[in-house]
């Protein structure tokens, strides 16, 4: 027997704050339907939902919920946001009420204004990075690791609390052989360093970015060149460390000098080394997890702040115990 469908009437009927909340061709109403798994038609204002009892329950609360927000128009990071406080919300009501998020929360300077926290765990982040010398971030894709890293960067440099940013990645391919690549250095590491890049355009401008770069005072550099080095009143970030070898951990780790930050992240769940190699995030997050002065952060699924499919891919790997490595 199928369920039977929700119904539901916003009121008061107010065709602009209906516009806000579905979106430009209801692109906010198909982001909840992928996120809950059901159906939703609209006619004015007007709901059906369609799917099991307990989904378009939390759908009809969840469309309220995004009508009462709808006085200016809904992005879709609003629409995620919203998903990501709600199945917390859902998951463990007493414990959201404990972590809600304080009225004060750490503020960064970059170009976003918009920049904030997403989830306690994501606050709890940066207050780490800003309070800690070393700094560890182990989760899933999509939980703002690196980006939330890249910000807290930004922010010392604009505060002048450091007088470079170096930006550092392993170079291991994802599962392919990419083989020889032409050009210089620059070119040839700069696959393996575009997310960094991304984030830095998204945070500070192209222009400045580039100017910056051409002063040195942001550097992006391959792990295999980081040996011998001393960085001193640097901000360094270490991206997929799941990809070190504890050696190269170790090394990388042993180059902060007087006035340096670290931030180091990874998933775990994505080891790209040969079969049998240990991966340096693992080991180091078991040797230095008491140690005074290095602050952990981790993220589950719940965190992630991309697509509502991404969630829902990242638990059912975690759930699939076929993949032992």
């Amino acid at each position: 027997m199928k369920p039977k469908p929700v119904e539901l009437r916003l009121t008061p009927i107010d065709n602009k704050r209906l516009a806000n909340l579905c979106g430009a061709l209801d692109e906010n109403l198909r982001q909840i339907e992928a996120a809950l798994d059901i159906n939703i038609a609209r006619r004015a204002e007007r709901f059906t939902l369609k799917g099991k009892p307990d989904q378009t329950a939390r759908g009809v609360r969840l469309i309220e919920y995004f009508y009462a927000s709808s006085k200016r128009a809904l992005t879709l990071d609003d629409i995620q946001l919203g998903l990501v406080e709600f199945r917390r919300a859902a998951a463990a009501p007493e414990k959201v009420a404990q972590e809600a998020l304080p009225s004060e929360e750490p503020a960064l300077t970059t170009r976003r204004a918009d920049l904030r926290a997403r989830t306690p765990r994501q606050r709890d982040y940066i207050r780490n990075v800003l309070e800690h010398d070393i700094t560890f971030a182990i989760g899933p894709a999509g939980t703002g690791k690196t980006y939330l890293a890249v910000a807290c960067a930004v922010d010392a440099l604009e505060r002048d609390t450091v007088k470079r940013i170096v930006l550092v990645r392993p170079a291991v391919e994802a599962g392919e052989r990419l083989g020889f690549l032409p050009g210089d250095l620059a070119q040839k590491v700069d696959p393996y360093l575009r997310p960094l890049y991304d984030a830095l355009y998204d945070l500070m401008g192209f222009d400045k970015v580039q100017k910056l770069l051409e002063r040195s005072a942001i550097e992006l550099a391959p792990l295999a060149y980081m040996r011998g080095r001393t960085l001193n009143h640097a901000f360094i970030i270490l991206d997929e460390a799941q990809n070190t070898t504890p050696e190269q951990m170790k090394m990388f780790l042993t180059r902060m000098g007087f006035g340096s930050k670290t931030v180091v992240t990874g998933d775990i769940t994505q080891v790209d080394l040969p079969r049998g190699a240990r991966s340096g995030l693992i080991e180091a997050r078991n040797l230095l997890q008491n140690v005074r002065g290095i602050a952990f952060s981790t993220f589950l699924s719940e965190d992630v702040v991309r697509h509502p499919l991404v969630q829902r891919i990242v638990d059912a790997y975690e759930n699939d115990k076929s993949d032992v490595r």
